[in-house]
């Protein structure tokens, strides 16, 4: 879900959105909101689940999870200003912005 969240969101946000602060913000709501979400969803289906093979054991403490999630928020951020300087090199080629 958090990959989804990235794919779709951080590039369009960081070519639509002027201000380099309200994409990332923006991108980094909708992430933790999707997080939260699909950590949840994880967690109460490897507590109490009706599942055979759950994502975590309730012993075993999810470090593999926690890098991944934070990989995925990091590329999440550089698709954002991947998003963003495409946008500034369009416009400094059809002479819109000149470069400073």
């Amino acid at each position: 879900m958090i990959a989804v969240v990235t794919v779709l969101s951080a590039f369009a946000l960081g070519y639509f959105m002027r201000s380099r602060l309200a994409a990332n913000t923006t991108y980094a709501v909708a992430y933790l909101w999707a997080f939260t979400y699909q950590t949840l969803y994880l967690i109460l289906d490897s507590f109490g689940g009706t599942s055979d093979a759950p994502a975590f054991e309730p012993s075993d403490f999810p470090l593999s999870y926690g890098l991944v999630t934070l990989a995925i928020f990091g590329v999440g951020f550089a698709l954002v200003e991947a998003g963003r300087r495409l946008r500034l090199r369009r416009r400094s080629r059809r002479g819109e912005l000149v470069p400073t």
